[in-house]
């Protein structure tokens, strides 16, 4: 302890002695990779704790990491990774030979195949790279290290204090604006990258929020804290003006009374036809060009409502230029129906796809977004077969979540399986108009989420 002490104060002296200020951090650092080496369960609980308050950082050359966050993923994978290699003898086999396992698997399997016959391999691997670690740390970690209730409760806090202190951040940088709709975007720095990711995230986990309150005696300290920061959740989604999160909440109703009646299956087969018909209704004899904008009227708008009003006109922008982008998609993948062109490199290769009468003002995209629906997105960059594996993946944690839901009695586990199945199907919804779930935010959430039900149902059988 005492050497510990010393090494923490010459350090604090040698940054302010020589201004660099990264000397201060290497106390710290040498905790986090002691404990990754003596027990990595803490430095996971560390990551959850930190990917609210991550901040994406641009590196040379085009690259970007979230900081501290990735850099905790990396360290687990490595420490995870060789965990199981030494210790793969006791492993419960159920996990690897799971429906869920089996597809998430085929997935990944799959964009490795699409890597390979990418149009710029690098771009791909890298991606490929980053998609291991996540399914890794998130998915098999996970799966590793939540199998009580009690660590539960350990990723109920560790994320959600973290989070709630975001949005008092958010909330406290806004008032001052009076909540504008117009700077809506200014007050989500530094933690989050655009009121959507904000408004997006705090819906997808109102329900571990809410199922967690009752873990807690009612007007107890626990369960006052998750109450007020349930309101608070709320009213951040409110002030973040997201059209998506309104949705979202109101959606977490619905579906919730959908697998309550077992009538998943027969939602998701009548919502497939309706997206089917209005398919073939729009792309038939070019029926989708009717639906070009007024490149003068598809402007950015500082009133919430006048942006309601242009939604329903399609005279929306951020609206308009997801069409613009789907236009593009839907002649890519006519152009690389099989493996597409590699994961990660819609925006190397989309503008030469565009149709003029769809383009808009923001259309130059210097942010770099992608395509703003994640199917679409799969369905590029890596073929036809990579979206249908990746549809699978879902439907299968959909399906087996349902089912184990209804062979559950216990409440306490219950709760737990509508939490992990509710976030779940919301962030299957939000895909439709986003792509965010190859972020530290939104895909940690993913992943847990199948995972909790993997575990669910490993308990079940015992």
């Amino acid at each position: 302890m005492g050497v510990w002490a010393v090494l923490c104060l010459a350090c604090l002296l040698g940054a302010v002695g020589l201004e660099s200020w990264w000397l201060a951090t290497v106390p710290a650092i040498g905790l986090v990779l002691w404990l990754a080496v003596v027990d990595f369960r803490k430095v996971f609980y560390l990551m959850l704790a930190c990917i609210p308050f991550s901040i994406e950082i641009e590196l040379p050359g085009g690259l970007s990491t979230d900081l501290p966050s990735e850099p905790l993923m990396w360290l687990l994978t490595l420490a995870g990774g060789a965990w199981f290699l030494r210790h793969g003898q006791i492993l419960d086999g159920r996990l690897l030979r799971h429906p869920v396992t089996l597809a998430l698997l085929a997935h990944l399997a799959w964009t490795a195949v699409a890597t390979v016959s990418s149009t710029d391999v690098l771009v791909s691997f890298k991606f490929l790279l980053a998609k291991g670690w996540y399914v890794l740390v998130f998915y098999f970690l996970a799966a590793h290290l939540l199998k009580t209730e009690r660590d539960f409760k350990q990723l109920l806090w560790w994320f959600f204090i973290p989070l709630l202190l975001t949005v008092l951040s958010v909330l406290a940088r806004h008032a001052p604006h009076g909540f504008s709709f117009q700077e809506v975007n200014y007050v989500m720095g530094p933690f989050y990258r655009n009121h959507v990711m904000y408004a997006c995230l705090l819906a997808i986990f109102i329900p571990f929020a809410w199922y967690g309150a009752y873990w807690y005696r009612r007007y107890s300290g626990p369960w006052w804290v998750l109450a007020t920061g349930i309101a608070l959740l709320v009213l951040g989604i409110n002030f973040a003006y997201t059209r998506a999160a309104y949705v979202a909440l109101a959606a977490a109703i619905v579906i919730y009374w959908v697998i309550r009646k077992r009538f998943i299956r027969g939602t998701l087969l009548v919502f497939g036809i309706v997206v089917a018909g209005l398919l073939a209704s729009v792309t038939s004899r070019d029926n989708w060009l009717e639906f070009a904008p007024d490149f003068e009227r598809a402007v950015t708008h500082t009133r919430f409502d006048n942006l309601l009003d242009a939604t329903t006109k399609l005279e929306d922008i951020s609206t308009m230029e997801r069409v613009y982008r789907w236009v593009a998609a839907a002649y890519m993948i006519q152009d690389r129906p099989l493996t597409g062109f590699g994961p990660g490199n819609f925006y190397f290769n989309y503008q030469k796809y565009t149709v003029s009468s769809f383009k808009t003002y923001v259309s130059d995209n210097p942010e770099r977004s992608g395509i703003h629906n994640y199917y679409l997105m799969v369905t590029v960059e890596q073929g036809i077969p990579g979206f249908l594996f990746f549809l699978l993946f879902c439907l299968t944690v959909i399906f087996k979540g349902q089912q184990i839901y209804h062979r559950t009695a216990e409440a306490p586990q219950r709760r737990i399986l509508v939490a992990a199945l509710l976030s779940f199907m919301l962030i299957v919804m939000l895909m439709l108009m986003n792509d965010f779930v190859e972020t530290d935010k939104i895909g940690s959430l993913f992943f847990i989420s199948a995972a909790l039900l993997v575990n669910a149902e490993r308990r079940l059988e015992g």
